[in-house]
């Protein structure tokens, strides 16, 4: 379902580069949308990454609460950020588009309301929730996609303006969607639970199993809460550990934000493409990277969360279970076996196919310029990206902190 829908928004965003122009595509998709990279990347990643390390060792209350930070640094984050965008860059000409502000805080307010859920996306992955983060995902996607793409046909002079009511109405859908799944989920889980309590011979499936180990009782118990009927000086609001360890993930993501979306801060910074050359680049990006969103990153982020459960981290390897730690292994060498056999196969029908592609997606206007050698370079880039993307993943759930915050 998650493949079909995004042919679907595949073949939409070809239809709308024929109806926006390459400048207008520059905005949006380089300028508005490395806003909200940055925004939530540094208000959330470090917290996902800390938080899903060895999760059954954690007391969820204390997790809860770390994760609510994610929302007032959001909010700082946003307005920092906003205020660069719109005081300090160079901000495109009224020929090109008359919403730019309105683009800039629209992506600050769906940034700060999908950070409203953090905690309960990160329950639904520590719990293995695999389908409902597709589902939402796909929806998010679908929802923003069918909403700009009607405005755009009748007013394309509003791209922009398209594009900012899309950013808001998908965030808020994707949060509403997560709260409203695990107020129904917390629900029959209680009357399933009351059920059983009646009848204690029959025997629990696996599912009953886990729904037993599932700590919240109810969506009160995803808000931040003083922790009860526990000493304060032993169990203190958050845990120490996870916070020092978000920290260094932190200040790990700082750099490797710089390093992922560094092109782009480079044309954001200091205007050395104009926006349609921007726009160029991102549609070549976009494509090239399509094996990379569909295919490696849904890999790397099961590989991080299986890694992070099988090897403890701060503990040498002479403590590990060595069960664990030859089992880990095995699947890191033929998870680099499998990527680097995909990313040949996309290297090799790139040299001869990108032209091709490149029409098909976009019409003449992408293959008269330098868009098929940007092409044939972006998936050499994609094998390199799919290896690094994988060890990457281990060393990152396996480091101590110490090795982080070198």
């Amino acid at each position: 379902m998650r493949i079909l829908f995004r042919c679907v928004t595949f073949v939409l965003n070809a239809f709308v580069l024929r109806h926006v122009s390459q400048d207008v595509v520059g905005v949006m998709n380089v300028r508005l949308l490395l806003l909200e990279s940055t925004i939530l990347y540094l208000s959330r990643e470090a917290f996902r990454r800390a938080c899903l390390s060895k999760t059954t060792d954690h007391n969820w209350a204390q997790v809860i609460n770390l994760l609510w930070l994610t929302l007032p640094l959001c909010q700082v984050f946003s307005l920092v950020f906003g205020y660069i965008w719109l005081y300090v860059l160079t901000p495109p000409s009224e020929d090109i588009t008359q919403h730019y502000t309105l683009g800039v805080w629209s992506i600050c307010i769906s940034c700060i309301v999908e950070m409203c859920c953090e905690p309960v996306y990160l329950v639904s992955q520590a719990f293995l929730f695999v389908r409902l983060k597709v589902v939402l995902d796909t929806i998010q996607i679908v929802v923003r996609t069918f909403i700009f793409t009607p405005l755009i046909v009748y007013q394309p002079q509003s791209a922009v303006l398209a594009f900012s009511a899309a950013q808001v109405i998908s965030a808020c859908v994707y949060v509403i969607g997560y709260y409203v799944y695990f107020y129904v989920y917390i629900k029959r889980r209680n009357e399933k639970i009351a059920l059983r309590k009646k009848d204690d011979d029959v025997p629990r499936t696996g599912k009953e199993e886990m729904e037993d180990d599932f700590p919240f009782e109810s969506l009160t118990d995803f808000l931040p809460a003083r922790i009860e009927n526990q000493v304060y000086q032993r169990y203190p609001p958050v845990n120490y550990r996870l916070a020092n360890l978000t920290w260094s993930f932190f200040k790990q993501g700082v750099l490797k934000q710089v390093l992922t979306e560094g092109e782009r801060y480079i044309m954001t910074l200091f205007s050395v493409l104009t926006f349609y050359e921007q726009g160029m680049y991102d549609v070549v990006n976009n494509l090239g990277s399509l094996a990379a969103r569909f295919l490696f990153r849904p890999i790397e982020d099961a590989a991080y969360f299986y890694f992070s459960q099988m090897v403890r981290r701060d503990s040498p390897i002479q403590e590990q279970n060595q069960k664990h730690m030859s089992e880990s292994s095995n699947v890191l060498c033929q998870l680099l076996r499998c990527i680097a056999s995909l990313g040949l196969v996309i290297l090799v029908f790139g040299q001869s196919y990108s032209t091709l592609l490149l029409f098909l997606y976009g019409g003449r206007g992408l293959i008269s310029g330098p868009g098929p050698t940007l092409m044939r370079a972006h998936c050499l880039s994609v094998l390199l990206l799919a290896v690094n993307g994988v060890t990457e993943c281990y060393s990152f759930a396996t480091m101590s902190t110490r090795q982080l915050d070198r």
